[in-house]
C-alpha cells in the first residue's frame, strides 16, 4: 500500500483504502497515519464514542520514563501530540513529571537515570514550589522534562472531531464480526478495504482469540478516582513517587531498584498487594486524578473493594499539604496485558493487529500506529506541513 488511494471506487459507502477497527488512542493514530496521507479511512467501533483506557487514564504522556522498543515510540508520539492538540485545539501541556521521593534509595534510583539525561534532581525547597507537598519526609526529587500531560476524555472527543474534519469517517454503534484481507464484516454490512488495522486493545480475544491466546493477552484492571482538592498553589506537572519508579522502563533495572522495590514491599505490603502506582495529575478545572491499584485476570470482577480507594485516599492525604479531598467519581479502568510492551501481529494479508499491552498506551500509542502502518503497508512518512 502506497500514500495514493488503492481503489477506483473510493467514494462508495462500503470501500475504504484503510479500515481501522477500535477509536481507542491506538485506532485514532492509524486514522491519522492514513489521512495524513490523503487516504479514505473509515473507523468502526460497537460503542458510540471512545469509552476505554483512552479516557479512563491520568492523561499523563510518560514519554522520558520509558526505555527502548516504548521510548522510541514515546518520542514520536510526543511530536504527534503536539501537532493534534494544535490542529485539533485540546488542552496540552509541556509539563514535565515531577517525581516526589521520600528516601534515599529513591533519590538513588533518579540519580542513575539522570546521567542519561532528560532528567532534573531537585533539591525539596524547589519541589515544594512545585508541587503541594508535605514538607515533611521529603528528601527531594527529579523533574522528567519531555514529559507532556492533557486532558484524557477532552482529548478523544476532541481527536474525532478533528479526523472527521479531515475525511475520516466514522461508524460508532457497529460492531466487527470478522476481519480478513480486503473485507470487514460488521453488523451494518460488510466493507472492502485495502488495508485493516485491528486496535481494539484487551478485546482482542473477543474478535481474533487465536491471536490473543498466542501472544497471552489479558486484562489489568485499574481503581481510580477524581477528587476535589485545596491546594496552596496548583500542581505544576504530573507527579510520580517511589512507587512509579519501580513500575517504569527507564527505572525499573538496576540494584538500586531492587532495593527500593524490596524496601516498598516490606513496609507497606497492604500496597504491594495492590499493586500500586502511586501518581497523580491535576486537571484544569482543579480536580485531582489519584490512583492506581492493578489486578490481572482474563475477565476482573466489575466490583471494586472500598479498601483500595481507602489506601489511595490515605496516601493522597499524606503527601499533600492539604485538607481531606472529596471525592467526585470513581472509575475502573481496563487495559491489555500481556509478557511485552506491544502486540503487533500480522495476520491475513493486509490486517494489521496493534495494541499497547502495557499501562503506557496514551504515551506511545500515537507513534506505535504511525511506524507499523508505514513499514506494514509500505508507506512513504508523512511529509511535514500535511494536516
Amino acid at each position: 500500500m502506497t500514500g495514493a488511494a488503492l481503489t477506483d471506487a473510493s467514494n462508495t459507502a462500503n470501500t475504504a483504502d484503510v479500515v481501522v477497527v477500535g477509536s481507542g488512542i491506538v485506532g485514532l493514530g492509524a486514522a491519522y497515519a492514513a489521512a495524513r496521507r490523503g487516504l479514505r479511512v473509515i473507523v468502526l467501533d460497537r460503542a458510540d464514542a471512545p469509552i476505554g483506557a483512552t479516557i479512563r487514564n491520568f492523561g499523563h504522556l510518560c514519554i522520558g520514563a520509558q526505555a527502548g522498543e516504548a521510548r522510541r515510540y514515546a518520542d514520536a508520539s510526543r511530536d504527534l501530540w503536539l501537532r493534534l492538540s494544535r490542529d485539533a485545539g485540546f488542552w496540552l501541556r509541556e509539563s514535565g513529571t515531577l517525581v516526589a521521593a521520600r528516601h534515599a534509595d529513591e533519590i538513588a534510583v533518579l540519580e542513575r537515570a539522570a546521567v542519561d539525561g532528560g532528567i532534573r534532581m531537585l533539591e525539596a525547597d524547589e519541589l515544594l514550589r512545585l508541587a503541594p507537598l508535605r514538607a515533611d519526609g521529603l528528601m527531594g526529587g527529579g523533574h522528567i522534562e519531555t514529559d507532556l500531560q492533557t486532558d484524557p476524555r477532552a482529548a478523544a472527543s476532541a481527536i474525532v472531531r478533528h479526523l472527521a474534519r479531515l475525511g475520516v469517517e466514522f461508524r460508532f454503534r457497529t460492531a466487527v464480526t470478522a476481519v480478513s484481507g480486503g473485507r470487514v464484516d460488521t453488523t451494518r454490512g460488510a466493507i472492502t478495504a485495502g488495508g485493516v488495522v485491528v486496535a481494539v486493545n484487551h478485546d482482542i480475544d473477543q474478535l481474533l482469540p487465536e491471536v490473543a491466546e498466542r501472544v497471552g493477552v489479558v486484562r489489568c484492571a485499574l481503581d481510580m478516582m477524581r477528587a476535589a482538592v485545596t491546594f496552596r498553589h496548583p500542581l505544576s506537572a504530573p507527579l510520580l513517587t517511589g512507587w512509579s519508579l519501580v513500575r517504569y522502563g527507564r527505572f525499573a533495572d538496576g540494584d538500586a531498584t531492587a532495593a527500593l522495590r524490596e524496601r516498598l514491599h516490606a513496609e507497606r505490603p497492604d500496597l504491594a498487594a495492590l499493586d500500586l502506582n502511586q501518581m497523580y495529575t491535576q486537571l484544569p478545572d482543579g480536580t485531582l486524578i489519584i490512583g492506581d491499584s492493578h489486578a490481572t485476570s482474563t475477565a476482573p470482577a466489575p466490583f471494586q473493594p472500598e479498601a483500595a480507594f481507602a489506601a489511595l485516599l490515605a496516601e493522597a492525604e499524606a503527601l499533600f499539604d492539604m485538607p481531606a479531598p472529596r471525592v467526585l467519581e470513581r472509575w475502573q479502568g481496563v487495559y491489555a496485558k500481556a509478557s511485552k510492551d506491544f502486540l503487533i501481529d500480522r495476520g491475513d494479508e493486509g490486517v494489521l493487529v496493534l495494541a499497547a499491552t502495557t499501562g503506557i498506551g496514551m504515551t506511545t500509542g500515537l507513534g506505535l500506529a504511525e511506524e507499523n502502518l508505514t513499514t506494514a503497508f509500505g508507506w512513504t512518512p508523512a511529509m511535514e506541513g500535511t494536516p
